[in-house]
């Protein structure tokens, strides 16, 4: 029955899903079509088709309309399949980020289960931070309330019971408490699934640096319109003032002997000249570009365990100057272990456990079993006990029953649960009041952070049972115990104890009686949470990248302390003066002293969401570009107001994901290093291809409109013209923004939020390619019969050929926008140098096959060598421009 309703659900979903895929394949398409430019070219196109076959009949009258058309489609389609693409790897990472895991109660057990194996009439365990994944009745909870934003559109909490409101709508998200839900509705049937069947939702995202790319392309294409309508101009005036000649030596206007059709199809010939400078003019490889590279380095990224929920971070990550991280889980393994145990002022070893007053025994055990939102479950006498819950609960449980040998279920069902106070960050503390079956006795019993547990007891018990007063001097000691323990990187956490008296409970309300005071300290456990294996590493490799770490956490400062060094984040023996601060004391800072003091923190203990918000806000104040890791509900504010907000694929909360960026799924701080990197990497590869193609558009424009001017002709035709535009803005752009990242990105220091995008670096490197290409174009263009003795059309196709054969060898230069040596790695890159071969073979394709198409003459191997002669003086031209210093200041 349950999978007939899964798969009953699955059939409303998948037409949807497919019916929005084929609307956005067939606009894709649509897109591709609509530029102008394309447009105008295509008419052009026409017209010339049918005056051509019109006069010289369909055998010849067919190449020069036809020829357009051709390689107006090819550069349509490429740019179509390319966006296509794009549109396919958005949909793919959707559905991984959709697919969320959830606890559930199956088979006796908890278990993690998909959000999309989910059917009616499983029990979902949830906690703060989850959303709700269907619709259905809370049929056990303590403190349960429910954020609805998305159902109600108010942002105040409501309460959820068993007994006055048990219902829970999927999309929403549990703002406190926890509990379990019985799912009545799933899928498409589910108030949420009814809503968002009517909305189609755009995936693809406008990143910044597309903007930036807009302006560029933008102004270009101005430059563009202004050398087009000059040309225009300028070939219209010499068309009807007679200086126009045809291949013959003819004038091609001769007054009123010329006919109609051939002032019409002269015209269309000028118009389209024009039309495809404008084309050439305007860098549409941009674009394509930062898709290749974006999606290149997305796909990379998910298999380095980052998933990139919203685009503009890869563009950012590339710029943060500091990254505030979290130390559970991010910087340690979140496996905690139990390693040390107080009672009183001892330190109790496992082995010495049976001597503790069994009065003491059972009020910890209590303690243990009650004051959870753990579980413990064994399937039978002979297999293993399965423990699941937090990293921490599930550490204490362990400890309780592998220690204690602790019987969880006999405890639970000796004692009847009152009330519950939920843990969260904000109070870093539990606690629970309970009847006990046996006296109808009630007990309060509270668990959190040892210092804060501490503030709250007024006696503790000793190894016998006995209980003592706890004055300011005893309290002093019980301190030194717990700092020692977080000296040695251990977590300490409290238990404590209180029996409500039977004349105080008559007629008293719940949360009254469970009140934080006068309780009796029954022991401290000292957790320890080893460091991740390559964090250190990671650590620095960002700090020698000229990236600030800092670590924000809840443990106390000697714990704090100790994981940070052992990270690397702080340095034995230097002096940590300002470095390691409480938050509390970052809190009551004046606003110019925690700007005056900010960046040197290198250490914020017993932090709460409000305070790494605080520090978030102050850094981006200072001009700082800057990340933070969170996995709890309470740090989606952090998360959302940093730059780059990275939540954890783990133990992260479904409310901390949908606040972020980017989700690290593996929790690791390594795996944030990498995403640094990948960051800056997409950043290089842009600026290559944009070096690269403007150093095309700039030489192509000068030459047109120069050779126009002196000569009267332009030596590059549209189709030979829209071919360059083919190949370079495509496999150009494929093989410069797939480069990988390497460890020489993380040599410089972080840019800032105002560096131009196009750098003095990338001028110098650009200028002296496009002025060698415009200068022995020219020179070809105007005394290439003379010196080589050729045929005008073995000119015009020595000028094309040369003109390609440029930028073939310029890519090269374009891999490296400092370095001497672009050869560099280069027999590593298989797919650049396949591109590279791709490109030769095609060119010698266009010239030596398809004379027709690309209006071209066979060249012989001297002609051939001229030109790849000319073509590689830009290898010795890149090597010297690099001994050019720079200044650091923005010419532009």
């Amino acid at each position: 029955m349950m999978q007939k309703t899964l798969r009953a659900d699955t059939k409303h979903l998948v037409p949807t899903h497919t019916r929005n895929l084929q609307r956005m394949d067939s606009s894709i398409l649509c897109e591709a079509f609509k530029e102008l430019t394309i447009l105008i070219l295509l008419g052009c196109a026409a017209l010339s088709l049918c005056i051509s076959i019109k006069e010289q009949g369909l055998k010849e009258g067919w190449i020069d309309g036809g020829s357009i058309c051709l390689a107006v489609i090819l550069v349509i389609s490429v740019s179509a399949i390319s966006n296509y693409r794009q549109s396919r790897q958005f949909d793919k990472l959707s559905k991984v980020s959709n697919n969320l895991q959830i606890e559930a109660v199956r088979n006796g057990r908890r278990q993690l289960i998909s959000i999309f194996e989910i059917v009616v009439g499983d029990v979902i365990c949830l906690k703060i931070g989850d959303q709700v994944p269907a619709d259905g009745l809370l049929i056990e909870g303590h403190s349960v309330s429910v954020d609805e934003p998305s159902i109600t559109g108010e942002n105040d909490h409501v309460e959820i019971s068993v007994t006055e409101n048990p219902f829970l709508f999927s999309g929403t998200k549990i703002a406190d408490g926890y509990g379990r839900m019985l799912v009545i509705s799933v899928g498409m049937n589910t108030n949420w699934g009814e809503k968002m069947s009517r909305i189609s939702q755009d995936t693809i995202e406008k990143i910044p640096l597309q903007a930036h790319l807009d302006k560029l392309t933008s102004s270009m294409g101005k430059v563009g319109l202004a050398v087009a309508f000059f040309v225009l101009v300028i070939m219209l005036v010499r068309y009807f003032t007679g200086n126009t000649e045809n291949e013959n030596g003819n004038k091609m206007f001769n007054g009123s002997k010329t006919k109609c059709n051939g002032i019409i199809n002269a015209i269309i010939g000028i118009v389209s000249v024009a039309l495809t400078i404008v084309e050439v003019a305007i860098p549409e490889g941009l674009p394509l570009a930062v898709t290749l590279s974006l999606s290149y380095s997305m796909r990379r990224m998910m298999v380095d365990n980052a998933m990139v929920w919203k685009l503009s971070a890869c563009e950012t990550m590339g710029s943060a100057t500091t990254i505030c991280t979290d130390k559970t889980g991010t910087l340690t393994m979140n496996q905690m272990k139990v390693t040390k145990f107080w009672l009183g002022k001892e330190s109790v070893e496992e082995e010495a456990y049976s001597s503790i007053s069994l009065y003491v025994l059972n009020l910890i055990q209590e303690g243990v079993s009650l004051n959870t939102t753990g579980s413990v479950y064994r399937p039978s006498l002979d297999s293993e006990i399965e423990i699941s819950g937090s990293p921490t609960e599930k550490a204490i449980l362990s400890w309780a029953v592998h220690g204690w040998k602790m019987d969880m279920e006999k405890v639970v069902k000796s004692c009847r649960i009152l009330h519950v106070e939920a843990f969260n960050s904000k109070k870093k503390q539990s606690g629970v009041m309970v009847k006990r079956k046996a006296d109808n006795s009630i007990h309060v019993h509270w668990k959190g952070a040892a210092e804060m547990i501490l503030e709250m007891c007024t006696s503790y018990y000793n190894a016998c049972g006995l209980v003592k007063d706890m004055d300011e001097n005893e309290k002093r000691k019980f301190e030194q115990i717990i700092q020692g323990m977080a000296a040695s990187s251990l977590r300490c956490i409290a238990f404590a104890h209180k029996q409500v008296p039977a004349e105080v409970q008559l007629n008293a309300d719940q949360k009254v009686l469970l009140k934080e005071d006068e309780l009796t300290l029954l022991g401290l456990v000292g957790l320890k949470d080893p460091c991740r294996p390559g964090v250190r590493k990671a650590v620095e490799d960002c700090q020698y990248a000229g990236v600030n770490v800092k670590m924000i956490t809840g443990d106390n400062v000697f714990t704090a302390k100790a994981i940070a060094t052992e990270c690397g984040i702080l340095r034995p023996g230097q002096d940590m003066l300002g470095e390691v601060i409480e938050a509390v004391e970052f809190r009551h800072y004046t606003p110019e002293e925690r700007s005056e003091k900010v960046e040197k923190i290198s250490v914020m203990a017993r932090s709460s969401p409000f305070d790494k918000l605080l520090m978030v806000q102050c850094l981006k104040q200072k001009g700082h570009v800057v990340a933070v890791t969170g996995d709890g509900t309470n740090d989606a504010p952090a998360l959302k107001e940093a730059d780059i907000g990275l939540s954890m694929g783990i133990q992260g909360t479904e409310v901390a994901k949908e606040s972020s960026d980017i989700v690290i799924l593996d929790d690791n701080f390594a795996s944030v290093a990498t995403v640094l990197m990948w960051g800056r990497c997409v950043c290089n590869n842009i600026q290559k291809f944009i070096q690269f193609q403007l150093t095309v558009n700039v030489a192509a424009l000068v030459i047109n409109f120069v050779a126009e001017v002196s000569a009267g002709q332009v030596p590059l035709t549209e189709v030979q013209l829209l071919w360059v535009t083919l190949i370079m803005d495509t496999l150009g752009a494929l093989a410069l923004a797939t480069e990988k990242p390497t460890r020489e990105l993380m040599e410089k220091p972080p840019v800032g939020r105002t560096e131009p995008l196009i750098t003095n670096i990338m001028w110098r490197n650009l200028l002296p390619q496009a002025l060698h290409q415009i200068t022995v174009l020219l020179i070809l263009q105007s005394r290439c019969k003379a010196i080589f003795g050729v045929s005008d059309k073995e000119k015009d196709t020595m000028i094309f050929n040369t003109f390609v054969l440029c930028q073939v060898f310029n890519v090269f230069n374009a891999r490296k926008l400092e370095k001497r040596n672009v050869f560099e790695g280069i027999h590593t890159k298989k797919l650049f140098m396949g591109i590279i071969a791709v490109i030769i073979v095609l060119q010698v394709v266009m010239v030596e096959v398809l004379k027709k198409f690309a209006d071209t003459e066979r060249l012989n191997w001297g002609q051939w060598g001229v030109c790849i002669g000319i073509a590689v003086i830009s290898w010795p031209i890149g090597w010297l421009v690099k001994f050019i210093p720079v200044p650091e200041k923005p010419i532009f």
